[in-house]
Order: C-alpha cells, then sequence, then structure tokens
C-alpha cells in the first residue's frame, strides 16, 4: 500500500521540509524569486476517442509557482503554513485533522478548499500520501460482518457480532494480523441501505464483510478496503443509487478521485464490480412510476460528462453502456426503491442472487 512509499517515513520528510525550506531562503537571499514546480496528475481526461496519455503512474505536466504572480503568491504562502504546521506534526509525532489546520490560520485560509490543495501540493511535492504528513480525516467510513483485526494493538472483533456496526480505522497503516472467513466484500453507498442490511441480519445469513463510506468514500474507507482486497483476496462487489451521483461514487471507489489523482494508484480498486442498480433494474424488478424520479438537466450534463471519461472507454466500456441506457431512459431511482414490494428484498434476494449468479459487470 502507499505507506511503502520510499523515503516517506517522518525523519526523511523533515529532511525534504529543510531543504525545500532553504533553498527558498536562498533564492530571498540571493535577490531571486522563488519559484516551485509542481507535477500534475490526472487519472481521466474527456477525450471521446479514449486515445490519451492518462496514467495512475506518471504525471501530466507541471505548474510552475513564483511570487511574481499574485495567485501564485498566496498559494505559496498558504502552502509554507501548512508545511510549518506539518512540520511540527511530525517532529511531535502528533496527527491532526485539516479542519485542525485550517483553524490555525482561517483568516488567512479562507476557506477548506483552500488548505486541501496545499496538502494536495505538499504531497505531490514530496511523493508521498496524506497520512504520511500525519494528516488525517474524521472516519466515517462503517464496516460489519466476518472480520478480526488489531488496530494500534486494540482486537477489533467484528466476527463476534458480525451485524454490528464498527467505525473503520482512521490510521489504516496500524491495522495488523486480519483474519477472515468471508466469501467476499460488499461495499454499499449509503448507511440507509447498510443499516437496512444490519436489521435483517445479513451478514450472519451470508459469510461477507459489508461496508459503506456513506456518501463518496474519505480517504480511510478506500485504503482499507484496499487492504482488505491485497490480504484477504476476496471478490468486492459495490451497490450505489442508480443515479448520476451514484456511478461517480462507483468510480471513485475504482478508479480514483481527480482530486487526488496523485495518489490514485494506491487508492482505486480496480478489481471491485458492479452488482447494481443498473437501469434495468426498473423493468427486471418492476418498479412502480412513484419510484421513478426523471433526471434533472443538472443530471443530464453530469451523465454526459462522466460519459466522456477516457477510463470508461478504455477499462470498463459495460459500465458505460449502463451509464448510456441510463440517459436513454432519462430516469434515476434509489437502491431503497427495489425494496417496495418487500422490506427484505434487497437482503433476501436481490444481493445474494446477484452474488450467486454472477449478475455484476
Amino acid at each position: 500500500m502507499e505507506e511503502n512509499r520510499a523515503n516517506s517515513k517522518p525523519y526523511n520528510l523533515l529532511l525534504k521540509i529543510k531543504g525545500l525550506t532553504r533553498c527558498l531562503l536562498k533564492d530571498i537571499c540571493n535577490g531571486q524569486s522563488p519559484v516551485l514546480y509542481l507535477d500534475r496528475y490526472r487519472n481521466y481526461c474527456s477525450n471521446p476517442t479514449g486515445n490519451c496519455s492518462c496514467s495512475y503512474e506518471k504525471q501530466q505536466g507541471q505548474d510552475m509557482l513564483t511570487l511574481q504572480r499574485e495567485c501564485h503568491a498566496h498559494r505559496l504562502n498558504v502552502l509554507l503554513r501548512v508545511l510549518l504546521i506539518v512540520q511540527k506534526l511530525l517532529r511531535e509525532n502528533k496527527h491532526g485533522s485539516k479542519r485542525d489546520i485550517y483553524y490555525m490560520y482561517p483568516s488567512v485560509f479562507s476557506e477548506q478548499a483552500v488548505v486541501d490543495r496545499a496538502i494536495n501540493d505538499i504531497c505531490i511535492l514530496f511523493k508521498c500520501s496524506r497520512h504520511n504528513l500525519n494528516v488525517v480525516s474524521v472516519g466515517k467510513g462503517l464496516v460489519m460482518g466476518w472480520l478480526r483485526f488489531l488496530e494500534s494493538g486494540r482486537k477489533i472483533d467484528c466476527i463476534n457480532s458480525p451485524n454490528t456496526a464498527y467505525s473503520i480505522p482512521v490510521h489504516v497503516e496500524e491495522v495488523r494480523d486480519i483474519i477472515s472467513v468471508a466469501q467476499y466484500i460488499l461495499i454499499v453507498e449509503k448507511e440507509t441501505v447498510f443499516q437496512r442490511l444490519a436489521d435483517d441480519q445479513f451478514c450472519r445469513a451470508n459469510r461477507c464483510i459489508v461496508v459503506t463510506g456513506r456518501g463518496y468514500p474519505d480517504v480511510s474507507t478506500r485504503r482499507f478496503l484496499r487492504l482488505l482486497m491485497e490480504k484477504l483476496h476476496l471478490p468486492a462487489y459495490c451497490l450505489v443509487d442508480c443515479d448520476p451521483y451514484g456511478f461517480d461514487i462507483l468510480t471513485t471507489y475504482r478508479f480514483g478521485s481527480m482530486q487526488m489523482a496523485y495518489d490514485a494508484k494506491f487508492l482505486r480498486l480496480p478489481d471491485v464490480r458492479w452488482l447494481g442498480a443498473f437501469p434495468s433494474d426498473s423493468e427486471n424488478h418492476q418498479l412502480p412510476k412513484r419510484c421513478l424520479l426523471p433526471l434533472t438537466a443538472e443530471d443530464k450534463k453530469k451523465v454526459e460528462a462522466m460519459l466522456l471519461r477516457c477510463y470508461l472507454h478504455q477499462e470498463a466500456p459495460q459500465w458505460r453502456s449502463e451509464l448510456e441506457v441510463m440517459l436513454k431512459i432519462g430516469v434515476k431511482f434509489e437502491i431503497e426503491a427495489l425494496s417496495v414490494s418487500s422490506i427484505a428484498f434487497l437482503s433476501e434476494k436481490y444481493i445474494p442472487s446477484k452474488v450467486q449468479h454472477g449478475v455484476f459487470i
């Protein structure tokens, strides 16, 4: 995983911080304008031919930051302030959240997105992952099922009560001794569906591990899932709403996000399979019209933009075909709509049948 990156230990990062600041000071003392070069990454483009150079391994050019441009000067100011905080965290072996960092200089940072960008810039500069900087997100992911592991020496025993939700560890690098008798991993988009499965005792009837990122997954959830898939060698299936945002969440799991494209190769789950909900499910399961909502103009615009993503052309053409069907029929629906005929339909029929008969893409 990403913790195996070379030179990402605290001592080495502190040396890099020291080296960078010395170079900047040297330029200033010599009357020169400091310049920083930031590699630019992307995990997809919108080339309609699917014939592009996007890569999880290589940068796509560079950005040059200089004090001679006002917008760059502000960006450098923010980057150095965040770097100062990171240096303190590393020296003291402490962890802080992005929100903690924002409140150190709220008048300078102005909004959280400014801090997020600076943290990404630092990761790119030092070729490390966010957790290497001791910067963590407040974990929001949940897990249940046939799983047992140690986190920082503390035993997390989901097997003892497989339908009880546990928070996904924030410090995934501290997870050890993973044990499981599960047959597969099920990723569900929403906490409501996760809770439905828990209430139906889904994991007691099905030997599996269920995870939810509660919407767009955070870094900890994606790192944890990647760790489980690497260690347990289990198939993973993803269940999302049949709408543009559900599909976008699905692609975030498999391909990573553009915002963190520099780290996508360490966060993506290339082997995850789409279990549903498919546009065709509305007809196959005879959903009543009251459960179907028309795609809005914003929805259609989002679908059209996603259809251009090169990785759908190259790596997931069947996913792209289903997205085209969604746009063609012009409707969307939530996972819960499939339970219109029976509250336990997802747990007792839909999911087990799809997994058993290989109805996924």
